[in-house]
């Protein structure tokens, strides 16, 4: 720990005594079990009441340490750091912090409006105004008009004040960027047999989408075909998105709850649950004079604080959801109450909880939390059977999230391709656009058609369309990327490759050969790479020895590191 201090440019009397207040308390909490949790938390007991002040003094103190993370991610976006740490924003912070791509970008963006707006950063560090509703006033809490909302969020509701900026936006008074905040679009699940013949021509249509679209995703290019498909043969005019779509889909876990799905009775509703008093943030420094490796390790213990608040969290919000406690104070839903109660982003509470509850059930996933496996891993292994969990752990516990997250999704699509099937997780969005083209191809060629044939149609469609395009031909870079599978090769980068880099540079006499040559993300091609900061030796594509300052690197890893080039991250 003391390493990794002084590589932050603290003592660890400093650094201890600026955590303090906000390092969770060392206690091993058991899971709750059903009957616990109908005895104390339906029964009136004294132990629910203490269980769900526990998890608002959890969100409190999360709330606090979120806040000076928001800032540590913004100063990191700053010039050249997370070149120098080799990472993009959102694989730095689920590898090295064990945070989520969308709430570390939200994080950071927050991070980043709280510098041009004082006093929400004021009042937020206080604990007057807590985060969810900071995040929903930052589009029109700027100038003369900042001191009036944030007065507004210290004492309005999370719905009053969305309501109040959807008003103000549509009266042109909120020159910035509306906040991403915490609404999700639903996913659905398409399920179809895909004999071998129709899963060749899918794969031909989605590499050839790939290639016109360098860098998509699969669901992009299902998507492109679905385009495609429609604007030939257009479907039912009057469809729309809430139409059911049909056979094959099905939504994927539980529908995301909208606020205006469940009837709320509001503040006066509520039930006079014990108030939690505020907790400041901590006072950690991020100025522009810090390296990023100072960074990286005051960023590093700030997550170590927060993952002991975020078990708590998970296993309290699992128990006041499961046992209903939340409507039983008069909260319309889940999701309002953690809003409004804990004062915190709803998805990353719902997904930590959900999580909590899946572990509650596997003894194997209980297992791999215990052994060190992190939140986002854990998360991966959650996808798996319950019997195939175990021989994943060791996997877990050394590879980066981004390469176990790779490995279990292959590892799942060779199942399913062996027993002919298809499995593609969509947003709904993406989902209507290709239930469309399905039904279009049905009304073309009879209703008969099974869900895979359909897809089969629809993906000829492209290839009749698309497949003498001009520039098809392949180019050298083409067959690198796909050699390497379209993936930038970087540790831990979660990107598709877009250049091909010459090991040995061209300029120092490094050839064309394939082995030379090594397929990159932009970002690590012309920032890291020839930005000074990452380097290549070996031979393409297995026997590559990554540099990171001159030191050999295996990408971010989040604690345990035994990758030189990493400092261990310090502890509370």
């Amino acid at each position: 720990m003391d390493a990794a201090l002084v590589t932050a440019g603290l003592d660890a009397a400093a650094l201890d005594a600026a955590l303090a207040r906000h390092a969770p308390p060392r206690v091993e909490l058991p899971p709750f079990t059903l009957a616990e949790i109908e005895t104390w938390f339906r029964g009136g007991e004294l132990e629910g009441d203490a269980g769900e002040h526990l998890l608002v003094w959890a969100a409190r103190m999360r709330g606090g340490l979120d806040v000076e993370l928001a800032e540590g991610l913004a100063a990191l976006k700053r010039g050249d750091r997370l070149a120098a740490l080799g990472c993009h924003l959102d694989d730095y912070a689920r590898e090295a912090l064990d945070l989520g791509k969308r709430a570390a970008e939200n994080l950071a963006r927050l991070g980043a409006g709280l510098c041009e707006r004082p006093l929400l950063r004021e009042a937020l560090r206080a604990g007057r105004v807590r985060l969810r509703a900071a995040e929903t006033i930052l589009p029109v809490a700027v100038g003369e008009a900042e001191a009036a909302w944030v007065e507004r969020a210290v004492v309005e509701t999370v719905r009053t004040l969305e309501a109040a900026v959807r008003a103000a936006r549509a009266r042109g008074d909120a020159p910035g960027d509306a906040f991403d905040g915490d609404d999700d679009e639903a996913w659905v699940e398409l399920r179809t047999q895909l004999p071998p013949d129709e899963r060749r021509v899918l794969d031909e249509a989605l590499s050839l989408a790939r290639e016109l679209e360098p860098g998509s995703s699969r669901i992009e290019q299902l998507e492109a075909l679905a385009q495609e498909y429609l604007a030939e043969h257009p479907g039912d005019p009057d469809a729309d998105d809430s139409r059911p779509l049909g056979p094959g889909f099905r939504a994927r876990g539980p529908e995301p709850t909208r606020r205006t799905a469940t009837a709320s009775l509001g503040p006066d509703g509520w039930a006079a649950l014990p108030d939690v008093p505020p907790v400041p943030a901590p006072e950690l420094s991020f100025d522009d004079g810090l390296t990023a490796q100072e960074l990286d390790a005051r960023l590093r213990a700030l997550a170590e604080c927060r993952a002991g608040w975020e078990r708590i969290i998970g296993l309290c919000g699992y128990a006041v959801k499961r046992s209903g406690m939340h409507r039983l104070a008069g909260y319309g839903s889940f999701r309002e109450y953690v809003e409004e109660r804990l004062g915190l982003p709803a998805r990353t509470v719902e997904q930590r909880v959900a999580l909590e509850a899946r572990l509650a059930a596997s003894p194997a996933l209980e297992e791999a939390r215990r052994r060190g496996v992190s939140y986002e891993k854990l998360r991966v292994l959650a996808r798996l059977q319950e019997s195939d969990i175990r021989q994943w752990i060791p996997r877990a516990l050394e590879a980066t999230c981004v390469a176990l997250r790779r490995e279990v999704e292959g590892e799942r699509e060779g199942q399913l391709r062996a027993r002919g099937k298809l499995v593609a997780s969509l947003p709904r969005g993406v989902g209507v656009l290709l239930a469309a083209a399905i039904a279009s191809v049905r009304e073309r060629h009879g209703p008969a058609l099974s869900t895979g044939t359909c897809l089969a149609v629809i993906a000829f469609h492209f290839l009749a369309t698309w497949g003498d395009a001009p520039g098809r031909s392949p180019t050298r870079s083409r067959r690198i990327r796909e050699r390497d599978q379209g993936w930038c090769q970087v540790p831990g980068c979660s990107r598709h490759a877009a250049h091909a880099h010459h090991i040995d540079f061209r300029s120092h006499g490094g050839s064309d050969d394939p082995e030379n040559l090594v397929g990159l993300c932009a970002f690590h091609h012309l920032r890291c790479i020839h930005g000074g900061f990452l380097s290549v030796l070996g031979r393409a594509p297995g026997e590559l020895v990554w540099l990171l300052g001159g030191r050999i690197w295996a990408g971010p890893h989040r604690r345990g590191a035994d990758t030189p080039g990493w400092a261990a991250p310090a502890t509370c």
